[in-house]
């Protein structure tokens, strides 16, 4: 299983997963990412602004110049950042097989 060189921390893969939708502001972002982990990852401004900052410097996303709101700054995934997210993705998805095959993963039947 090749793994990609820079692993996404798990909060910049959240919300690389988040603008996988569409442009979003900060807040719609600290939506999506609670919405997405169902309450289990909650970000705060702090953490959020550092984090795009750091996914901006690397090139994942960019300020959507396309959206109008002198209110909001809107950011969007790059196509470096589409493939980073599916780098991931894909490792993610293997490691849950693997999982699967190792019968780590429990039924809900194991519950109870």
């Amino acid at each position: 299983m090749k793994r990609q060189q820079n692993q996404l921390p798990q909060v910049a893969f959240t919300i690389l997963l988040a603008l996988s939708l569409k442009p979003r502001h900060g807040y719609e972002i600290i939506k999506q990412v609670a919405e997405d982990s169902q309450g289990k990852i909650t970000l705060g401004p702090g953490a959020l602004y550092t984090s795009i900052k750091q996914l901006s410097a690397q090139g994942l996303i960019v300020e959507d110049s396309d959206v109008q709101d002198d209110r909001r700054r809107y950011y969007k995934l790059t196509n470096k950042g589409l493939r980073a997210l599916n780098e991931e993705l894909e490792y993610y998805r293997m490691a849950l097989q693997l999982a699967y095959e190792r019968r780590v993963i429990l039924s809900e039947a194991a519950h109870v």
